[in-house]
């Protein structure tokens, strides 16, 4: 390409005429990084790799050690090769700094940008905007998301992002890594969502709780992941027996308790309604066997029942709902759920259901 042979061309001039100029003084100090690469740097990391760049070193030291014999008398063949095989090392170390800068300004620059995606993510930017943002980070995968938070550790390392990444790819395809305050926070893109795969990422989180929110189809949805985990994460204190990692889902009673009203709704929409739907004997028999201490015996006797019929209708519970009512924890979001639907009941005018 046009662009990869004139920085080439540059590097290769400045490499000759600095080693001239080098070579007439020795006792000048030789400042390979400046005299040969001089503006070339940037361009050249942009255009041509580190492996191109060492060929053309190996390339312009082959072509003056053909040409010693012409450039010199016999009895300074000898100190012209050393002073090439010297000149050249410095060269090399010279391009190597180059690279070295350059992937540490890469590194800077792409921090800066994923900051300003997980940003986007928390203020609810609309998709377009998230998407165009995602892709400047290299982003492919833009659907099956979620959003992990937590505390950051109070040393974070060189390393500790990269590390981050590397852990994430067991998790999800696609992965940014946010640090705001105290708090860590990592988008996730093309999450399987059938494994436990989160586990191995709450390793690299600091001390306390660590927050999963729903993984969610599209772009459009990810502010929601984000506001739940967010969410789960200040509600969290309040189940100090919680998993870690812990589903933002798992936390609706303590969200609910704290004035979510994104996890009230989830409760009246996502269990209480279902269990309505299921039959009125079942939302009675759950309330009966709640305030009975979780007793089956004591509920059967209260509903006039046999207690296998009372095991049964719990077993339609966990059916309809997806939590276990004979769950110590799946109890206690049912009976939040039974809370939040019979006050939006409540607060309902009389003759709507």
């Amino acid at each position: 390409m046009p662009e990869q042979r004139s920085a080439l061309g540059l590097v290769a001039q400045h490499g000759i005429a600095h080693f001239v100029d080098w070579y007439e003084d020795p006792s000048a100090p030789a400042w390979v990084l400046d005299g040969v690469f001089g503006d070339a740097p940037t361009e050249l990391s942009r255009t041509i790799s580190l492996q191109k760049a060492l060929q053309l070193i190996r390339v312009m030291v082959g072509v003056v050690e053909e040409r010693v014999p012409e450039l010199a008398d016999p009895d300074e063949q000898v100190p012209l090769r050393e002073a090439v095989l010297l000149y050249s090392r410095e060269v090399a170390f010279a391009a190597a700094e180059v690279y070295a800068r350059a992937a540490e300004k890469r590194g800077a620059w792409d921090s800066r940008l994923e900051a300003l995606v997980v940003d986007a993510v928390l203020r609810g930017e609309a998709p377009d905007a998230l998407r165009s943002r995602l892709s400047a980070v290299g982003w492919r995968r833009q659907t099956e998301l979620c959003v992990v938070v937590g505390f950051a550790p109070s040393v974070v390392t060189g390393t500790f992002v990269q590390d981050l990444r590397r852990s994430s790819v067991r998790s999800a395809r696609e992965s940014v890594v946010g640090i705001q305050g105290d708090r860590l926070i990592l988008l996730l893109g093309g999450v399987d969502s059938r494994t436990d795969q989160f586990d191995r990422l709450a390793e690299h989180f600091g001390d306390g709780p660590v927050v999963v929110g729903p993984v969610v189809p599209t772009l459009k949805e990810l502010a929601g992941s984000a506001r739940a985990a967010l969410a789960g994460l200040a509600a969290a204190p309040a189940w100090p027996e919680a998993p870690r990692p812990v589903a933002a889902d798992d936390l609706w009673p303590e969200r609910a308790m704290g004035g979510d009203t994104e996890a009230i709704d989830a409760l009246v929409k996502r269990v209480y309604r279902p269990l309505l739907a299921a039959g009125p004997s079942l939302t009675e028999t759950l309330s009966r066997y709640l305030s009975e201490g979780h007793s089956l015996e004591a509920t059967a006797r209260g509903l006039y029942v046999h207690a296998n019929t009372v095991r049964y209708r719990l077993r339609r519970i966990t059916d309809a709902t997806g939590w276990d009512p004979f769950s110590p924890r799946d109890a206690q979001v049912l009976q939040s759920a039974l809370i939040a639907g019979r006050l939006a009941d409540a607060s309902l005018p009389r003759g709507i259901d």
